[in-house]
Parts: structure tokens; sequence; C-alpha cells
């Protein structure tokens, strides 16, 4: 099944356990799963290629608004625009059967996936959990997934717990629940506990990283990864993502990290972009520059050895 649908669901899954109505959201996605199969001008329209994912989408949301539980409903229009357009029925028939083995109490593993795949299920994952959230925490859940990811990656001994395989995943979240507990908002929590159950344990670091520009999507945001030789004081902060938004075409939010080896400037990173303005690279250039032969080119290639430069008289 479709990654991103397999994290969206588990995450609605979530939310119906955590109220109790595991069984309704069941019913009604059975429900949903009928009626796409006996009706038949629902199905052609929902298998048809020319129909757009939007359309899909706004087509499964109006048609079951008011008539089945809220989760069920997003989880079939998330499907809906999610999976291609003649797997639309089978994802709903699949939505169906998970939820009634989860209210039969059975336990379904997530199942290991490649490394886009499971960063791609996480993204499901975060789709369900940011659509009920405002603006304001999705940028507190950005921010809470930035530093736990910079303490992750700078703790040896935390990294090598979360990152390695043959470390049980209930060992592992127990590590989290230490670290986390009371101190993030419940979403960044959630998420965080999804990393390590269904992402690549040896990705957990560049997981965690991906969902931080997951979140700021969600905003309407792209971040850019600025490490800096000294501090970026409030005036070269804005004047810094004004030159990026403008570069990404979109408005960009910063996440600064100290990194004073640089010696001076700054290091940025939008996407696939890097854009590298520091003192060391401009020493590195010049150093492939000088050792490529341009310090013989430039007349001075006896100094300091005796022979005299080419032209003295």
């Amino acid at each position: 099944m479709n990654p991103s649908l397999q994290g969206y669901s588990a995450a609605v899954l979530e939310d119906a356990a955590a109220h109790d109505e595991t069984a309704r959201l069941a019913d009604d996605l059975a429900a949903i799963d009928q009626v796409i199969g006996r009706t038949p001008a629902l199905r052609a329209a929902l298998t048809d290629t020319a129909v757009s994912a939007t359309a899909r989408r706004a087509v499964l949301l109006e048609l079951f608004e008011s008539k089945v539980s809220d989760g069920a409903r997003r989880a079939v229009a998330f499907a809906g625009a999610t999976v291609r357009a003649p797997e639309v029925p089978a994802a709903a028939t699949w939505l169906a059967h998970r939820a009634h083995l989860a209210a039969e109490g059975v336990a379904t593993d997530e199942p290991l996936l490649g490394h886009l795949d499971a960063r791609t299920r996480v993204g499901g994952f975060a789709a369900a959990i940011f659509e009920d959230l405002a603006t304001d925490r999705l940028e507190e859940v950005e921010n809470e997934l930035f530093r736990f990811a910079r303490i992750v990656e700078s703790t040896p001994t935390l990294r090598t717990v979360l990152t390695d395989r043959d470390v049980p995943g209930e060992v592992r979240r127990g590590v989290v629940d230490e670290l986390l507990a009371d101190k993030v908002q419940p979403a960044t929590r959630r998420l965080v506990d999804f990393v390590i159950d269904a992402g690549r344990t040896r990705d957990t670091v560049g997981t965690l990283d991906w969902l931080v520009e997951q979140t700021a999507s969600a905003r309407g945001w792209r971040v850019a990864r600025v490490t800096a030789a000294a501090e970026v004081d409030g005036d070269e902060r804005g004047r810094l993502s004004d030159s990026l938004s403008r570069l990404a075409g979109t408005s960009v939010e910063l996440q600064v990290t100290m990194e004073p080896a640089l010696l001076a400037g700054v290091v940025v990173r939008i996407g696939d972009l890097q854009v590298d303005a520091t003192a060391r690279d401009r020493l590195e250039r010049l150093r492939e520059h000088m050792t490529s032969g341009a310090w013989n080119d430039s007349g001075f290639a006896g100094a300091g050895s005796g022979t005299e430069p080419r032209g003295a008289h």
C-alpha cells in the first residue's frame, strides 16, 4: 500500500484509539468501502485518470460529510488524493481492513521500507497531525523537532542508541520518553515516536530534519539551514531572510547553528541548494588555486629557493 497512506492511517487510528472510537472508525470505513463498491458511477469517477487528485479528494469529502466520523472521512479523502486513480477502491478496502484489525485488537506492525518510502510514510503521519494544528503550534513543533534533532546529532551515545538497528524499539522509545516527557507538545512527541517506530533506524536524524522541512512547508515556508561562524543578530537575520526568500521564490525561515571553525561568514542550505560564503571556503579555494599551478604561473616559481623571479634584471 502507498507509504504516505500507511502513515496517515496510523495517525487516524491513533486518534481513534485515544478517544475510544476505533470500533466506530472501523464501521464507518467499512460502510464507505461498501458505498464505493456498490456505486458504479462513484467508482468510475474515482478511478478515472482524467480526474485530478484534488477533485477526487473534494468529491469524497463532500460525499461523506456528516455521514461518517471525521477520521473516516479524512482518511478516505486522503487516499483519494494520494494513490493512483485505479487504486482508490483498493485503498478504501485496505483502510477498512486495517481499521477492522485495530478494532479487533490485532496489532499490525509497520512493514520495513526503503529510505525514501520510510520518510514518505512518516510524512503521511505528519500530514494527519498537521491538519489539527494552528500555524503558531506548527512553528513550535518545527522548533522542537529541530532542537531534538540537534541534540541527537551532537550526543554520540544518544545517537548510537537511537540509530542502532540492534537496539529494541521499546528501548529506543524508553530513551525518548525520558528525554521528552512533558517537555514538548503532544504533536511533537507523536511525530518523534513514529519516527522511532516506522522510520529507518539509521536515518533517524535525517528523518527528523526532513520533518522540520515538512512542518515548515505546512506553514507555507521553506527552511533555510544557516551555519554561521558568529552570532547572527536580528538585523542580519532579517536581511538574510529577505535575500533567501527572493532566491527560493517563497518565504524562508532561518534555522541557525554556530560553527566557529568556519572563521567568518555563513553556509546556507535550502533543499538541494547550498551557498557557501565563509572565509574557510574562500581559503580552501585559494589553496586549490595555488596548488593547481597558479603559484608557478604567477612568476614567483623560484621565490625562496635562490632563483630569481622571471623577468628580473
